[in-house]
């Protein structure tokens, strides 16, 4: 039952934080879960469980978050090649002609899935399962139904899709992103050795929980109302120099003494507020009146904020208590990835 509870909080968190919490979409619209958590809910289970199957860390889990942006934004919505999705004129910026993208929007909109549509979702609903943070938590039965809502999922979006929009890419875009697609999951599964402890470096402790959080907030902030509106080469060259950054940052900290899950756990709340307080000057994409989308963004955002207490409140208590949380035994080793 437990396991059960924990692969459902990560199936209904990863559509509620990729797209209510983001803003995109109003308080009104939740019966869009229907399909949305198939599809958000389904691909972050069976990333998550794929990985923690085959023992492996964080390094597996970002590239195939990046995997699923690349499938929803190329194949589902094909926002990465319709030069006007949503009237937006997304591609306009840093278009190439013979990939039929706009640079901007694709390192902008695959940055969104990898960290906040996928991993987020992970590291919340991980770090409550405490030591069973790292087991499989469903069995044949659960993966093959996991499996079966994801493609619903897929299918029902594209479908919405293609009748909304009524633009579909050429071939060799498809082609191409599956191609794209299958690279990344043989990267995630096939590079990476199982997640091991990492070895510590040097006698400086990790700095504190809060302070990462901080500098989570502050990069993933500049990132997220970085103007896309700024010629494409600065944009790409702001963005990657952020993303660089903070890879480096997280994987030197991570190997520093006393770094745990309260560090990890302050990255995804750093994140989390991001889309936060980022979703009360974003309009949504599907009709609603001021007042409700005010409202919805404060329940949202309250939501966040009750989250991030419940966790750390749980991961203050096991930090000061020192004993076992649970009778199956030590928690595993953490990923080497963080």
């Amino acid at each position: 039952m437990r396991s059960l509870l924990l692969a459902a909080g990560l199936f209904l968190l990863a559509p509620l934080v990729a797209e209510f919490l983001l803003g995109n979409l109003p308080i009104t619209a939740l019966y869009a879960l229907v399909l949305l958590a198939p599809l958000y809910g389904g691909g972050a289970l069976l990333i998550r469980e794929v990985v923690r199957r085959r023992g492996l860390g964080w390094p597996s889990i970002l590239v195939l978050a990046l995997a699923y942006g690349v499938l929803e934004e190329g194949i589902t919505t094909m926002s990465l090649f319709n030069p006007n999705y949503a009237g937006e004129r997304l591609l306009d910026s840093g278009y190439i002609s013979l990939l039929g993208i706009g640079v901007p929007w694709t390192v902008f909109v695959l940055a969104l899935h990898t960290v906040w549509s996928i991993s987020v979702p992970i590291v919340f609903v991980e770090t409550l399962a405490d030591d069973w943070s790292l087991r499989p938590w469903l069995g044949k039965i659960g993966l093959g139904v996991t499996s079966v809502l994801f493609v619903f999922g897929v299918v029902a979006t594209t479908a919405v899709s293609l009748a909304t929009y009524q633009f579909v890419a050429s071939a060799p875009q498809i082609v191409g992103t599956l191609v794209v697609v299958a690279l990344l999951v043989w990267v995630g599964l096939g590079l990476f050795k199982p997640a091991a402890p990492a070895p510590t470096l040097g006698s400086h402790p990790a700095p504190p929980a809060i302070a990462v959080g901080a500098a989570a907030l502050v990069v993933s902030s500049a990132f997220k109302v970085l103007p896309r509106s700024l010629p494409a080469v600065p944009y790409v060259a702001i963005v990657l120099v952020l993303a660089a950054g903070s890879i480096w940052a997280i994987w030197t900290c991570s190997r520093l003494p006393g770094w745990g899950e309260a560090h990890r756990l302050a990255l995804g709340s750093g994140a989390l507020l991001t889309y936060a307080w980022t979703a009360f000057p974003q309009t949504p994409v599907m009709p609603a009146t001021p007042t409700q989308d005010l409202v919805g963004n404060i329940i949202f955002a309250l939501g966040a904020l009750m989250l991030i207490g419940v966790t750390a409140w749980q991961v203050h208590v096991r930090a000061t208590r020192c004993l076992p949380t649970s009778a199956l035994g030590p928690r595993p080793a953490p990923s080497v990835a963080t």
